[in-house]
């Protein structure tokens, strides 16, 4: 029995070795986790986009002479579920890499196991500063700005267009929520104190937060920056309105900023609503001549005719997807997990379609933060129009 119990011990480990997995073939396999049902579920539309893009990749050949088989499971936003869904992935499907995997606390509950299996787990979908330790976790790379380094942006907005502001902030309780308020307040620096006059949180799996804005309101703030996600953006703008305030600077995150988030809330409630990004709006006519939104727009009507192109996540997906590509075309003939890795953290001034003016990406062996720039934007009750300069955290 204990010779048994060996034998079967050693295949489960052959099974999930680092190399169990078709670096040699004509096939590179990329695994993904992403909510296509439960709260979060406006996100699935990223996973179906790339679904789409490497068909498109596919038909023109493959990379490098390789196809791409993108495998994109249901999590749900459910960390035991993400754990499930990539354990399949990595020892069932044998991905060579886990790629724009949602979410702060499912991707912390596979960042270990990951990285002990020596898969990369590139471009995570989340700005959370853990991510970007490449000493400490060298087989992960986030792929946003870090939510600090947003947090910073709003506040530096704040202190040079209102410095005599009453901030209020509701924030969701867990990494994704303090992340941005410890930026927000790091640019703040002393002033912090006088001019923060209420904090709420709330959790997840809360089913509304009505009390949170009620007391919000009640503190007199005159600022509100909403760290939201998911469903609880609609009813936070929603809810603001219903109570008739009126703040005079209304802040969510990027991760928050999709149509597809705001529309239940009713768009003209979430007019003058500020965030930010690093990419193009392509609802934007100022945008509707420029080369790599026309081939957004061409990929888009090809292989994804009836999609709302108003939804920003569509185009999310694709940013992200070109990014891979990059990544992918580097590393040539050699798709091992060594050199996905040597090449995706040696990008040199990368200019991707759907970056802003001004901004590209840069890593380095130290340096795992793809996209450290920001610009501002307000929401006009259509789409979202950028305004000022670029910004970072500096």
């Amino acid at each position: 029995m204990k010779l048994a119990t060996a034998l079967v011990g050693m295949a489960l480990l052959t099974l999930a070795a680092p190399g169990a997995h078709a670096e040699g073939s004509n096939e590179i396999r990329i695994g993904q986790t992403l909510p296509y049902s439960g709260p979060a579920s406006g996100f699935g539309a990223i996973g179906r986009t790339q679904e789409a893009f490497f068909e498109k990749v596919n038909a023109e050949g493959g990379i490098n002479g390789r196809k791409i088989k993108f495998i994109t499971l249901d999590d749900s936003y459910s960390p035991p579920k993400t754990i499930e869904q990539t354990r399949k992935l990595v020892e069932q499907d044998e991905v060579l890499m886990m790629f724009g995997s949602l979410g702060t606390a499912t991707n912390s509950a596979v960042q270990r196991y990951l990285n002990s299996k020596k898969v990369p787990q590139l471009f995570v979908l989340s700005g959370a500063t853990k991510w970007a330790d490449p000493h400490k976790y060298p087989w992960t790379m986030p792929g946003m700005a870090a939510y600090e380094s947003e947090g910073v942006v709003y506040a530096k907005h704040v202190l040079r267009t209102k410095p005599d502001a009453r901030i209020a902030i509701l924030s969701q309780n867990d990494d994704f929520g303090r992340d941005y308020v410890a930026g927000f307040k790091r640019a703040l620096g002393d002033k912090a104190a006088s001019m923060i006059v209420a904090e709420q949180t709330y959790e997840t799996s809360a089913p509304t937060i009505s009390s949170q804005l009620s007391t919000l309101k009640a503190s007199g703030a005159n600022v509100l920056f909403g760290v939201v996600l998911g469903k609880f953006t609609s009813q936070l703008v929603k809810g603001v309105a219903e109570i008739g305030w009126k703040p005079e600077l209304f802040f969510v995150p990027t991760s928050a900023s999709s149509i597809s988030f705001l529309e239940p809330a009713g768009l003209e409630n979430a007019v003058g609503l500020i965030s930010s990004s690093n990419q193009k709006d392509t609802m934007d006519p100022q945008w509707a001549d420029d080369p790599g939104v026309k081939e957004y727009f061409a990929f888009m009507k090809q292989y994804m005719p009836n999609a709302d192109l108003s939804n920003s996540n569509y185009a999310a997906g694709y940013h992200y997807a070109t990014l891979l590509m990059a990544v992918l075309r580097a590393s040539k003939d050699d798709v091992s997990r060594d050199n996905i890795m040597r090449q995706a953290a040696s990008l040199k001034d990368l200019k991707l379609p759907l970056l802003l003016p001004g901004m590209s990406v840069t890593t380095g062996p130290d340096d795992y933060l793809p996209f450290q720039q920001l610009q501002l934007r307000r929401f006009n009750g259509k789409s979202w129009v950028g305004f000022g300069d670029v910004l970072d955290d500096r």
